[in-house]
C-alpha cells in the first residue's frame, strides 16, 4: 500500500520511521517532510496547510 504522512516534525518522523518497517507498505511519502524523513520517505513539496490542492 502507498502511505502519505502529512507534517514535518518529530512526531511525523517517528511515524515514518515505524511505517517504513512494514512489509505491507510499497511506497511512503511525506509532505512537506524534512531532511531526516527523506531517508525513509519520498518528500512531496506540498505545504501541510494546503487542503485545496
Amino acid at each position: 500500500m502507498k502511505v502519505l504522512v502529512v507534517g514535518g516534525g518529530g512526531r511525523e518522523h517517528a511515524l515514518v520511521w515505524k511505517i517504513a518497517q512494514s512489509k505491507r507498505v510499497s511506497k511512503l511519502y511525506c509532505a512537506p517532510g524534512n531532511a531526516g524523513i527523506s531517508r525513509q520517505a519520498t518528500i512531496v513539496p506540498i505545504p501541510a496547510h494546503d487542503v485545496k490542492g
